[in-house]
């Protein structure tokens, strides 16, 4: 293009700037002050769901579990999320129809049905909200499969009945399909507006308005700063060949993107002490599973919906003998009796590819005879994988880039046109081990020592003592 980059860049944010939204009636259309997007604006379709028993739930769903134990500021909700996820949704359709006029055919039912799509999309969340689908039902329902997103699909055909919503049957179809996107590896060329499922679950490469939200939302909350901004990918974005695209010049921020989300499961989401209090509150779950009946909640919409985080307060105060193993378990944790991590190891790049997860019983047989003997349930590994979104290969290569808004051609980033200061590896394996009791430190710290030696013969690693003071974080 004539323009220089700079140029380019100051005219495109400020022709998006003076885009005007679309008119509202501000009669029925219900502002709502955001600490991260600032005001959102609700109108009536979206209102209907918002107002249901079932949609209110989300506020006693923290966005990040038990992790505000850990970061006391992270006590944000799903319900405040959603409506993030409905903003950007809303923000990104008007901004591919402003920027392709016609051609797209972009209509009101699209922009509605994109909206309904990012405000729903977590609606299917149980309490704790990863924690109990990665977490808790594997260990009580092994071998069932159940997700999220599937939940999401049926609570929103439960709200509509429940609710006696008056609703376009075809537009819930589609909001249901754009939220299972994510699940699929690319959606089919042949599907009209294929483009709009890429928006709020994008499962051909990960970019989407969902990861926009909770990425800024989640520093934000935990006090980290955040060098990631969204704004850029959601200004210079357009659609090629039904796929939305990027300009190659971008190409660091989409990777911005991934690599802070990597940041924040490094610190936050797998902190080690937010793993302890995750494996303890599993723990206790667990236990109180048989008499509570937890995990046979997740066969129907009507029961799945009357649970949330507020299910350790209500086993905390049960006086049941039946959960007093798990009521212990609690109290442990309000008192910071914790877990006590004892000791991690990277698992080598060239071993991911044919690594197993790492068990209390390897812990266990690699005990020498001097030592204290351990039992299994003295222990817990902790197998924690991270990566950049597409396991151990660069998430640039599933992306396609434009060169300018002259082209009319998508491409893959060629090796030479990247960033040699960019990571070569982009996944990590980190197995972590776990004391159930301060006492045993040492002993589990030594056999984890003598398991790294036997398999890897590597033992520098960090190691732990236990604590002194068990309030601090």
């Amino acid at each position: 293009m004539g323009a220089s980059s700079r140029e380019e860049d100051i005219f495109l944010s400020n022709l998006f700037d003076s885009v005007s939204p679309p008119l509202l009636d501000r009669r029925t259309t219900k502002p709502v002050q955001d600490n991260v997007h600032g005001y959102i604006f609700l109108e009536p379709l979206f209102l209907d769901f918002i107002d249901t028993p079932q949609f209110q739930r989300l506020r006693d769903l923290t966005q990040l579990g038990i992790t505000h134990l850990v970061y006391p500021g992270a006590v944000h909700s799903r319900f405040e999320h959603s409506l993030g996820v409905y903003h950007l949704a809303g923000e990104a359709v008007q901004k591919l129809k402003f920027l392709h006029g016609s051609e797209l055919g972009i209509d009101h039912f699209d922009m509605q049905t994109v909206k309904l799509a990012g405000l729903l999309h977590d609606i299917g969340h149980g309490p704790f909200s990863h924690m109990f689908e990665r977490e808790f039902l594997p260990r009580v329902r092994e071998g069932f499969e159940w997700s999220h997103e599937r939940m999401s699909v049926d609570m929103i055909d439960y709200i509509v009945d429940q609710n006696c919503l008056k609703t376009d049957p075809d537009m819930i179809k589609k909001a249901k399909d754009m939220i299972l996107a994510s699940s699929k590896s690319a959606v089919p060329k042949s599907m009209e507006k294929g483009f709009l499922y890429d928006i709020v679950a994008n499962g051909r490469n990960g970019i989407d308005v969902d990861k926009f939200d909770y990425i800024v939302r989640d520093c934000r909350a935990c006090g980290l700063g955040c060098s990631f901004q969204f704004e850029r990918l959601m200004t210079t974005m357009r659609v090629i060949d039904n796929e939305i695209c990027y300009r190659a010049k971008d190409y660091l921020s989409v990777f911005e993107l991934f690599s802070t989300r990597a940041r924040l499961y490094q610190t936050v989401y797998t902190h080690s002490k937010v793993k302890a209090i995750e494996l303890m509150c599993v723990d206790a779950l667990v236990e109180a599973d048989s008499y509570l009946q937890i995990s046979s909640q997740i066969n129907e919409p009507g029961d799945f919906w009357k649970l949330d985080d507020t299910i350790l307060k209500r086993i905390e105060t049960d006086t049941s003998d039946e959960l007093k193993h798990s009521r212990d378990l609690i109290q442990r944790i309000r008192r910071r009796d914790l877990y006590q991590y004892c000791n991690q190891f990277y698992v080598p790049s060239d071993k991911l590819e044919h690594f197993k997860d790492v068990t209390p019983q390897d812990i266990v047989c690699s005990q020498k005879s001097s030592e204290a003997t351990l039992r299994e349930d003295d222990v817990i590994v902790s197998n924690v994988k991270i990566d950049l979104t597409r396991g151990r290969d660069n998430p640039l290569e599933s992306i396609n880039f434009f060169k300018d808004y002259e082209s009319n051609e998508k491409f893959r980033l060629k090796e030479d046109c990247i960033s040699h200061l960019l990571p070569a590896s982009y996944q990590d394996m980190i197995v972590r081990v776990y004391a159930k009791k301060p006492e045993l430190v040492m002993p589990v710290s030594k056999a984890f020592e003598n398991y790294q030696c036997r398999i890897y013969g590597n033992t520098k690693q960090v190691h732990a003592t236990p604590e002194k003071k068990k309030w601090r974080s």
